[in-house]
């Protein structure tokens, strides 16, 4: 076969498929077009969602940022005249009620974002300081339970205080030893022990000093203070 037919064969081939391809669209039209649109329809649904994700991420920050002014707001001092523009409270409890309004309203509205998440864990804190028990049980529990290690082991050591407060003393072993056994950037394995320690000191006197011999030989802010702790016996 010469370079000319076998050209010729090809040219044959190509125009065959090119309409093969035309008669099966012609065919299928309306299917290949309704793909089509509904491809288009889901990429569009996407990017609307990542758009929206990123407005919503940012408002909670936001949001989590005026809250955390509150709740870091300095209390107005007597005989001075407050500093313009800086937000002061008379009272350490009347700064806890508003910025525990305002981590709860964000926990409820952004609780799928890390700062929704960060919020219930401070309105926990914020409820501690307002003498709420119950509701700040509630909001550390369910952060105590989240994924996020670190902000779950923070949570659990605020449960254990919460717990030790409220005469629960078993269950804030409890929760001090798992902290112990799975320590976080958050809260060290020394951290832990020497809140385990303190406890033990009004239940346990033989297992608290155990505990700070323990720390002492070790060269954190706990090793110190163990030192001090054996030392004042």
């Amino acid at each position: 076969m010469d370079t000319q037919t076998r050209h010729a064969l090809k040219q044959d081939r190509l125009v065959e498929a090119t309409r093969t391809s035309v008669d099966w669209f012609q065919e299928n039209r309306s299917r290949v077009i309704t793909a089509t649109i509904a491809a288009v329809i889901c990429l569009a649904l996407v990017v609307a969602g990542l758009v929206l994700f990123g407005k919503r991420s940012a408002a909670a920050d936001l949001a989590f940022g005026e809250a955390m002014d509150t709740y870091s707001a300095p209390l107005a001092q007597a005989g001075q005249p407050p500093t313009p523009g800086e937000k002061t409270f008379a009272t350490a409890a009347e700064r806890a009620k508003s910025a525990n309004q305002q981590f709860v309203q964000i926990a409820n509205q952004y609780g799928l974002f890390e700062a929704g998440k960060t919020a219930r864990y401070f309105a926990g804190l914020t409820a501690i300081d307002l003498g709420q028990p119950g509701p700040a049980e509630t909001y550390l529990k369910k952060v105590a339970d989240g994924h996020d290690a670190a902000l779950a082991s923070l949570a659990k050591l605020a449960l254990a205080n919460l717990y030790q407060q409220t005469n629960r003393n078993a269950q804030a072993v409890e929760l001090l030893q798992q902290l112990i056994a799975k320590p976080t950037t958050t809260v060290p394995a020394d951290a832990a022990k020497l809140q385990l320690a303190a406890l033990y000191e009004k239940t346990n006197p033989a297992e608290a000093n155990k505990i700070y011999a323990q720390l002492k030989s070790s060269k954190t802010a706990a090793g110190q203070i163990a030192a001090q702790k054996l030392q004042q016996k």
